[in-house]
This record gives C-alpha cells, structure tokens and sequence, in this order.
C-alpha cells in the first residue's frame, strides 16, 4: 500500500511542479503586461504634461515679447517726448544690393503718410515713401538711393549724407566744406534742411576720414547709429 502510494506521488508531484511553473508564468506574464500598460498610461501623461508646459512657455515667451516691445515704446515715446510721433514695429524687411527698405504695420489709417521721418531708439531710421491703409514702406537711410542734409557736431555747416551700393552698413559723407575740420568719432545730425527731416536727430559718428589729392573730394565713412539689421521697434513722427 505505501510503495502504491508512494508511486502515484512519484508521478503527481512533477506534474503539480509543472502546473505550478505555469500558473507562476501566467501571472508574471500578467504582472509584466500590466506594467507595460501602466507605463504606457504614465508616458501619455507626461507626453501631455510636457505638450502643456511647452504651450505655456511659448505663451510666456510671447508675453515676454510684447512687454519688451511696449517697453522699448515706452522709450521711445519718452525720449522723443518734444514729438508728435506714431509707434510701429517692423513687419518686414528687404534689403538688397539696389535697396534697403523696411516695412511697418501702420498706415494711412494711423495718419502715415509720405515723407514722415522715423526714427528708432538710437537714431534716424528714414522716411516713409509709400503707404497702405495698414501699413507703410520705410526708404532707410543706407539705401543706396538715399540723401541726407547733415550736420556735424564740431561745425554748422552743412554736408551730405548717402547710402552705398557697396555697403548697407555705412554711409558716405560727402560735399565737406574745405574749412570744416573733420574729427573721427565726432556724431552726425540732420541738419533740418530739405523738408523731410527734422534738425537735431542722430544719424551716426564718423568712422574714418577719406583724404585725396583735392581737398574738395575728401569725404568721410559714417556709421550709422541704428543697426538696421536688429531694429524692431520705431516712431514715425508725425509732422
């Protein structure tokens, strides 16, 4: 009886070790495929989370934005305070070999029109020569097509100011009185002659003083005061 009993154990036994092996898989299998899922659940969330604080970022980051612009207005508006001017901002820009003008976001219903100077924060930026309803074309002062009547901060007599098609970041001084003494560094204003631009506003500093044989073609290299490339911000005044 007990070598009977002790046979059917021999061959019970490995086939519960079987079972128990198996129903040990089956779970373990359930445990890994329900991490799976749990992780797949907690990456959603946090690919969620994620697009969120990306969103706010961009919002913060816009936010940001508009209250430097307001600031630089702000500035603007304070500095030229003896102006009646109009603020803008830049909403395009193209500058070419033959070229450099801006585009800005207000026009004939801001009370743009042709001929207004605008300025920037550092200096003369140019003049308005054409207009929409909402918006308005910028000739700047580099442009190659461009003329400025200029004082020099050591004299009050006059000279003349243009763009280059050889350089957008400079300007060619020219037409200097044989008397004036040039200085290098010495800054360049309007001079208020010509009926566009108002006397007193900075065009840029003198950055090198060509001499030739005739005094009369001597001409200085002018750096802007404005860096065209960056400015954002502007004020046409409103004459």
């Amino acid at each position: 009886m007990y070598n009977w009993i002790n046979a059917i154990n021999s061959i019970v036994t490995p086939v519960q070790r079987v079972f128990t092996d198996i129903r040990n898989k089956i779970q373990g299998n359930t445990a890994y495929f329900t991490n799976i899922e749990n992780l797949q659940i907690e990456n959603e969330e946090l690919r969620s989370r994620n697009s969120q604080l990306e969103t706010e970022l961009r919002e913060l980051e816009s936010i940001k934005a508009d209250n430097v612009t307001l600031q630089e207005y702000m500035n603007l508006t304070q500095k030229y305070a003896d102006y009646n001017t109009i603020p803008a901002y830049v909403i395009n820009k193209d500058v070419s070999n033959y070229s450099s003008n801006l585009v800005i976001n207000v026009g004939k219903k801001d009370g743009v029109e042709q001929n207004m100077t605008v300025i920037a924060d550092k200096g003369l930026v140019g003049h308005v020569i054409s207009v929409t309803e909402n918006s308005a074309k910028v000739q700047v002062i580099v442009d190659a097509a461009s003329t400025v009547s200029c004082n020099i901060s050591t004299t009050e007599e006059s000279i003349i100011c243009k763009g280059t098609l050889e350089n957008h970041e400079i300007l060619r001084a020219s037409y200097i009185p044989t008397g004036a003494e040039l200085i290098q560094g010495d800054n360049v204003y309007t001079s208020g002659i010509g009926g566009i631009y108002r006397k007193g506003i900075l065009i840029g500093t003198i950055e090198e003083i060509i001499t030739t044989s005739n005094v009369t073609d001597r001409y200085a290299i002018i750096k802007p005061a404005v860096d065209f490339s960056t400015v954002d911000s502007v004020l046409v005044i409103n004459n």
